[in-house]
């Protein structure tokens, strides 16, 4: 990925062309603005060298995987063959993963490692699976299918949500109903006030009862657990269940560590070399550590705070802000079926993402980056290239 980009850099230095509808279109301004202040804050890192890395790795699958991804998606059938190069080895995975699984009767322990070498913990697993589930049920919807395709297609799916439950994880599940509210506004076209009052008043909500949230849920007692029903209903022990405790503990550090330096925060990637002694006390769990090797801030929120002060957490704000707007303008604009449905199925993976964001973080992982920035690529193509198509001429 990193030859790619070195690459594609030079071509795009020696020719000096870059197609200026991708280069000047408001998704890609606000994702430069936001390479931009990674890049700032490099020289006021606590670890600059990591800093340093961070940027360029975060460089390399950006270029790769959105700015390259959109000149290659410009024909319409490469947005498919990205996809489908993708669902195919995951599935492939899930199999394994489930059958591995099986062997040790499905139980909870072993979730954590089955999908091993080819992810490193069921919580990055998880959260493709859920990434790519939605697409795969668009493309169910596809008037162009052959049965046998569809039948492929449906076992594709199957296959893709046994691995999504026996994952055991839970942000993940959290993820794909969120995904599906989504849905539903959007084909109900719902007006976007209308979910901005709802959201409002989901939050006012909260904050008047908040004493009563927190008392109910700190009566959930329930431990993660091999009973799935079990497992479902420990999302929301805040308790006793380490995993969402020790949460809580990284969220706690990495504010205390925003209060200390909120512009310019500690520099990308120092998060886990510098949280360990803003923990306090009272939140350390049986599962926490001072060395950084069991996660990272564990939001892809809260993590870009501590890091990269409040410029860090607005401009990828923004970015997230613009895509869900174009996202939406593009999908109800888009005059071929078939790119409304590879839309609607890259928008709600990609929101499954977003959900998944305020609990984990993945963006250091290749497996994460590359459908992260290619569904952006997706969207802007589609806007850019085949948004005004036919029927006929966008079919693939």
């Amino acid at each position: 990925i990193f030859g790619m980009m070195l690459v594609y850099l030079l071509r795009v230095f020696y020719d000096g062309k870059f197609d200026t509808r991708v280069l000047w279109h408001p998704l890609t301004i606000a994702i430069g603005v936001n390479l931009a202040w990674v890049f700032i804050t490099i020289f006021s890192s606590e670890e600059p060298v990591v800093s340093i890395k961070f940027f360029v790795s975060r460089l390399w699958y950006v270029v790769g995987f959105y700015f390259i991804a959109t000149q290659v998606f410009r024909d319409p059938s490469n947005i498919r063959r990205f996809l489908w190069f993708y669902i195919i080895p995951l599935t492939l995975v899930g199999a394994y993963t489930v059958i591995v699984h099986a062997t040790h009767g499905f139980a909870e322990k072993p979730a954590h490692w089955v999908m091993q070498p080819f992810f490193k913990d069921h919580t990055s697993y998880g959260a493709i699976l859920a990434m790519f589930f939605p697409i795969v049920w668009a493309y169910l919807w596809s008037k162009n299918l052959t049965i046998t395709t569809k039948v492929v297609i449906t076992v594709i799916m199957l296959l893709l949500a046994a691995a999504l439950i026996f994952s055991y994880t839970r942000a993940a599940w959290v993820s794909l109903v969120g995904a599906l509210g989504i849905m539903t506004f959007l084909l109900l076209k719902v007006r976007w006030w209308v979910v901005a009052l709802i959201a409002l008043m989901g939050v006012g909500g909260y904050f008047a009862f908040e004493e009563r949230v927190m008392m109910t849920l700190e009566k959930n007692r329930q431990d993660s657990s091999d009973d799935l029903a079990e497992h479902v209903n420990s999302i929301s022990n805040v308790a006793t269940d380490a995993s969402n405790l020790e949460r809580i503990n990284r969220w706690g550090a990495a504010m205390r560590m925003f209060s200390e330096k909120p512009l310019m925060g500690f520099g990308s990637g120092t998060y886990k070399f510098r949280y360990a002694s803003y923990q306090h006390s009272s939140q350390l769990t049986i599962i926490s550590t001072n060395f950084g090797d069991l996660g990272n801030a564990h939001s892809e929120y809260f993590g870009p705070l501590a890091e990269m002060g409040v410029l860090g957490l607005l401009t990828f704000l923004i970015v997230i802000v613009i895509s869900i707007y174009k996202f939406i303008v593009v999908y109800y604009r888009c005059q071929s079926r078939e790119m409304q449905l590879v839309l609607m199925g890259v928008f709600l993976g990609w929101c499954t993402y977003l959900i998944h964001g305020v609990l984990n973080n993945y963006l250091d992982l290749d497996k994460a980056n590359v459908p992260f920035w290619g569904f952006l690529a997706v969207l802007v193509a589609i806007e850019v290239y085949h948004q005004d198509e036919s029927e006929e001429a966008a079919a693939y």
